[in-house]
């Protein structure tokens, strides 16, 4: 779930631009083999799997720089057909108190920006389904957009509001007050978003009722790393309900955190298999992970809110008023600072990516680290690991370099396969890197 106002400073237009093309080269028909161990040594598909996966991947891609088109195109035929000043008026029309202006607003102008990005949105779950990625209902998937609309209504109003009453009373330093008073309310948000709202998506169970052996094996996982993590803070999420890929992931702050691992990954991966992808998610819990990426976020909105403060000064603070906004404290100058923001959003993009690609390597190498000792060849089954999750989520093979470094939150995955066969400090007579 992306709040519009945080996702969009945070996350939001990641895409700008058209379809690439890059010439594939020849698949390999069997996985690389290590005669030693006898486990994949580079990420390699049938000729069959790895056509699928290279236009999987294409299709994905294309679909990200035609939603960040769409998403500003949106907003710019909002901003030049003038809905948000009919919104304004319609609101103040209806109450003088600010907070049910807001209330009005905001819903009427997310609601329409949303309905109009639905085509790429659709689309994206009809990539999914032909790719048998998703085994989700249209019904299904309608209705948790209409979820997903009303969780960010919830957010949006009070956030919007909050930004408005600040820059009514503070026009020029607005941007700053906002981006201080925004900390509590991201880490508000990311300690609440597991407990309120991922539960209104998917059903979680304790791990531990369900799969008892796993649930051993991680504990001895979570030993090895000097570590406890409660079992009522690991969790199995019926992703089979929704997806055929497979997954696993940290969430939550403080007494919300927790490690949940999908039910399709407790299918399809042997327990050692699922055991080194327990040990990367507890490798985010233990590096902490969470915190740093709030801290780089929050350094983030700093700039993206003082290029808005910035742009907006010079587009609307002028007399009579542009595009029927009175000015940037008016309701009607948001779709201006979305524009604004998400333009800039997207061009961060690879920073953010960059970031979160160091701390995702540093996860794989704390996996392999907490598994070692437990499992009898850990770099084999983190390898298999990573094979077993490129057949069944479609990895791109061969990514280009400009596709990585845009669009890439984690290593590609034959560079993660490859390293993880390779990690071996114990044998070389070296310091492993964070468990000694």
């Amino acid at each position: 779930m992306k709040p519009r106002i945080l996702g969009l400073a945070a996350t939001a237009l990641l895409l700008a631009g058209a379809l690439f093309a890059q010439a594939a080269p020849e698949p390999a028909a069997t996985p690389g083999v290590s005669a030693s161990a006898g486990g994949p040594v580079s990420y390699t598909l049938t000729p069959e799997k790895y056509q699928k996966a290279v236009a999987y991947a294409r299709a994905r891609y294309g679909l990200h720089f035609l939603s960040s088109f769409w998403s500003a195109l949106v907003l710019v035929v909002i901003i030049g057909l003038r809905l948000a000043p009919r919104y304004r008026d319609r609101a103040e029309a209806v109450s003088k108190r600010r907070f049910w202006q807001a209330a009005i607003f905001v819903p009427l102008l997310l609601l329409t920006e949303s309905v109009l990005e639905l085509p790429t949105g659709i689309y994206g779950q009809h990539i999914s389904r032909l790719y048998d990625q998703s085994v989700q209902g249209w019904g299904s998937w309608f209705w948790d957009w209409t979820k997903g609309q009303l969780v960010g209504f919830v957010i949006a109003i009070p956030l919007v509001w909050l930004l408005y009453a600040i820059l009514r009373r503070s026009p020029r330093r607005w941007w700053l007050w906002f981006w201080l008073a925004l900390l509590p309310i991201l880490v508000f948000l990311i300690f609440v978003t597991p407990l309120a709202v991922d539960p209104l998506f998917f059903k979680f169970e304790p791990l531990a009722p369900k799969n008892p052996e796993l649930a051993a094996k991680i504990e001895e996982v979570t030993v090895r790393a000097g570590q406890h993590i409660p079992k009522e803070k690991m969790f199995e999420m019926n992703a089979s309900s929704k997806y055929k890929s497979i997954n696993a992931y940290v969430t939550g702050l403080g007494a919300s955190k927790r490690v949940v691992v999908w039910d399709t990954t407790i299918a399809k991966a042997t327990i050692p298999q699922a055991l080194y992808a327990f040990g990367h998610e507890m490798g985010h819990y233990v590096l902490l992970h969470i915190p740093k990426i709030i801290a780089f976020s929050w350094a983030l909105l700093f700039v993206l809110l003082a290029l808005s403060a910035w742009v907006l000064s010079r587009t609307l603070d002028r007399p009579g008023g542009r595009w029927g906004i009175r000015g940037v404290s008016d309701w009607a100058s948001l779709p201006v600072l979305l524009l604004v923001v998400t333009v800039a959003s997207e061009l961060a993009q690879p920073v953010v990516n960059g970031f979160v690609r160091s701390e995702e390597h540093d996860a794989d190498v704390f996996g392999l680290e907490a598994i070692h000792g437990i499992v009898a060849e850990p770099q084999r089954t983190a390898a298999e690991a990573f094979q077993l999750l490129g057949e069944m989520n479609l990895d791109d093979p061969d990514p280009s370099p400009f596709i990585r470094f845009w669009l890439y939150s984690h290593p590609p995955l034959a560079e993660r396969l490859r390293f993880a066969a390779e990690y071996d400090p114990w044998g070389k007579g070296q310091q492993p890197k964070f468990l000694r």
